[in-house]
Protein backbone atom coordinates (compact mmCIF):
# COMPACT_ATOMS: atom_id res chain seq x y z
CA UNK A 1 0.00 0.00 0.00
CA UNK A 2 1.47 3.44 -0.86
CA UNK A 3 0.85 6.39 1.35
CA UNK A 4 0.60 9.99 -0.25
CA UNK A 5 1.76 13.18 1.94
CA UNK A 6 -1.65 14.88 3.20
CA UNK A 7 -1.35 18.48 3.83
CA UNK A 8 -1.76 19.46 7.20
CA UNK A 9 -4.93 20.05 8.70
CA UNK A 10 -7.23 22.49 7.42
CA UNK A 11 -6.46 24.79 11.02
CA UNK A 12 -3.18 24.73 9.91
CA UNK A 13 -2.36 22.57 13.38
CA UNK A 14 0.78 20.39 13.19
CA UNK A 15 1.81 18.22 16.61
CA UNK A 16 5.00 19.69 18.07
CA UNK A 17 6.27 18.27 21.22
CA UNK A 18 5.30 21.07 23.09
CA UNK A 19 1.61 20.80 21.44
CA UNK A 20 0.82 17.07 21.53
CA UNK A 21 -2.67 15.51 20.43
CA UNK A 22 -2.56 14.42 24.41
CA UNK A 23 -2.15 18.00 25.60
CA UNK A 24 -4.94 19.46 22.95
CA UNK A 25 -7.26 16.89 24.43
CA UNK A 26 -6.64 17.90 27.58
CA UNK A 27 -4.39 15.17 29.64
CA UNK A 28 -5.22 11.92 30.92
CA UNK A 29 -8.57 11.92 31.74
CA UNK A 30 -10.13 12.86 28.63
CA UNK A 31 -7.97 9.96 26.58
CA UNK A 32 -9.30 7.80 29.38
CA UNK A 33 -12.51 9.07 28.55
CA UNK A 34 -12.20 8.72 24.73
CA UNK A 35 -10.96 4.50 25.39
CA UNK A 36 -14.24 4.24 27.74
CA UNK A 37 -16.33 5.64 24.78
CA UNK A 38 -14.61 3.40 22.31
CA UNK A 39 -15.64 0.31 23.84
CA UNK A 40 -18.74 1.78 25.17
CA UNK A 41 -19.83 1.59 21.33
CA UNK A 42 -18.10 -1.05 20.38
CA UNK A 43 -19.76 -3.18 22.87
CA UNK A 44 -23.50 -1.18 21.75
CA UNK A 45 -22.63 -1.44 17.88
CA UNK A 46 -20.06 -3.81 16.95
CA UNK A 47 -20.35 -7.31 18.77
CA UNK A 48 -18.24 -8.99 16.49
CA UNK A 49 -15.55 -6.62 17.23
CA UNK A 50 -16.07 -7.07 21.58
CA UNK A 51 -16.36 -10.79 21.23
CA UNK A 52 -12.72 -10.73 20.16
CA UNK A 53 -11.97 -8.96 23.58
CA UNK A 54 -11.64 -10.54 27.04
CA UNK A 55 -15.73 -10.07 28.47
CA UNK A 56 -16.97 -9.32 31.95
CA UNK A 57 -19.83 -10.90 33.23
CA UNK A 58 -22.28 -8.79 31.69
CA UNK A 59 -20.36 -9.57 27.86
CA UNK A 60 -18.92 -6.17 27.98
CA UNK A 61 -15.30 -5.37 27.23
CA UNK A 62 -13.53 -5.82 30.61
CA UNK A 63 -12.09 -3.07 32.45
CA UNK A 64 -8.49 -4.44 32.42
CA UNK A 65 -8.95 -4.20 28.80
CA UNK A 66 -10.20 -0.71 28.45
CA UNK A 67 -7.10 0.22 31.12
CA UNK A 68 -4.31 -1.13 29.29
CA UNK A 69 -6.25 0.47 25.92
CA UNK A 70 -6.38 4.00 27.85
CA UNK A 71 -2.85 3.80 28.96
CA UNK A 72 -1.82 2.81 25.92
CA UNK A 73 -3.33 5.93 24.49
CA UNK A 74 -1.70 8.14 26.64
CA UNK A 75 1.80 7.50 25.41
CA UNK A 76 1.00 7.04 21.85
CA UNK A 77 -0.88 10.95 21.78
CA UNK A 78 2.27 12.39 23.31
CA UNK A 79 1.65 11.42 27.11
CA UNK A 80 3.30 9.95 29.91
CA UNK A 81 4.45 6.15 28.83
CA UNK A 82 2.86 4.50 31.74
CA UNK A 83 2.00 1.89 29.51
CA UNK A 84 5.39 0.96 28.03
CA UNK A 85 6.69 1.35 32.06
CA UNK A 86 4.15 -1.31 32.31
CA UNK A 87 3.93 -3.23 29.99
CA UNK A 88 6.99 -2.81 27.60
CA UNK A 89 6.92 -2.18 23.89
CA UNK A 90 3.40 -2.08 22.54
CA UNK A 91 4.56 -4.22 19.63
CA UNK A 92 0.98 -3.71 18.14
CA UNK A 93 1.09 -6.40 15.36
CA UNK A 94 2.43 -8.90 17.30
CA UNK A 95 0.15 -8.54 20.25
CA UNK A 96 -2.56 -8.45 17.83
CA UNK A 97 -1.10 -10.69 15.63
CA UNK A 98 -3.08 -14.09 16.99
CA UNK A 99 -6.34 -12.44 16.15
CA UNK A 100 -7.38 -12.20 12.13
CA UNK A 101 -7.64 -8.44 10.72
CA UNK A 102 -9.33 -8.39 7.87
CA UNK A 103 -10.74 -4.89 5.99
CA UNK A 104 -13.75 -5.28 8.02
CA UNK A 105 -12.87 -5.69 10.92
CA UNK A 106 -10.62 -2.79 10.66
CA UNK A 107 -13.33 -0.54 9.68
CA UNK A 108 -15.50 -1.82 12.90
CA UNK A 109 -12.41 -0.52 14.81
CA UNK A 110 -12.40 2.72 12.87
CA UNK A 111 -16.12 3.17 13.02
CA UNK A 112 -16.15 2.67 16.83
CA UNK A 113 -13.11 5.63 16.82
CA UNK A 114 -14.75 7.78 14.76
CA UNK A 115 -18.02 7.72 17.23
CA UNK A 116 -16.29 8.01 19.75
CA UNK A 117 -14.24 11.14 18.96
CA UNK A 118 -17.80 12.42 18.04
CA UNK A 119 -18.88 11.97 21.59
CA UNK A 120 -15.96 13.49 22.98
CA UNK A 121 -16.37 16.28 21.20
CA UNK A 122 -12.66 16.11 19.37
CA UNK A 123 -12.83 18.42 16.08
CA UNK A 124 -10.78 20.46 14.31
CA UNK A 125 -7.34 19.97 13.57
CA UNK A 126 -6.53 17.28 16.02
CA UNK A 127 -9.64 15.44 14.74
CA UNK A 128 -7.91 15.85 11.29
CA UNK A 129 -4.79 14.44 12.63
CA UNK A 130 -6.09 11.70 14.91
CA UNK A 131 -8.53 10.08 12.20
CA UNK A 132 -5.53 9.85 9.72
CA UNK A 133 -3.45 8.33 12.30
CA UNK A 134 -5.96 6.18 13.69
CA UNK A 135 -6.56 4.90 9.90
CA UNK A 136 -3.14 4.50 9.46
CA UNK A 137 -2.58 2.19 12.33
CA UNK A 138 -5.70 0.54 11.69
CA UNK A 139 -4.60 0.01 8.48
CA UNK A 140 -0.86 -1.32 9.37
CA UNK A 141 -2.40 -3.87 11.70
CA UNK A 142 -4.44 -6.27 8.84
CA UNK A 143 -2.70 -9.33 8.57
CA UNK A 144 -5.59 -10.73 6.53
CA UNK A 145 -7.33 -10.48 2.90
CA UNK A 146 -10.32 -9.22 2.53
Amino acid sequence: MSMELKPPPSDGWVPTLDDTPFTRMGGEAPVHALAEAFYDVMDAEEPALAAIHELDAEGKVNRGTRQRFGMFLVGWLGGPQHYSATHGHPRLRMRHGHLPVDVGMRDAWLRCMQKAMDKQGITGGLRSFLDDRFAQVADFLRNTEG
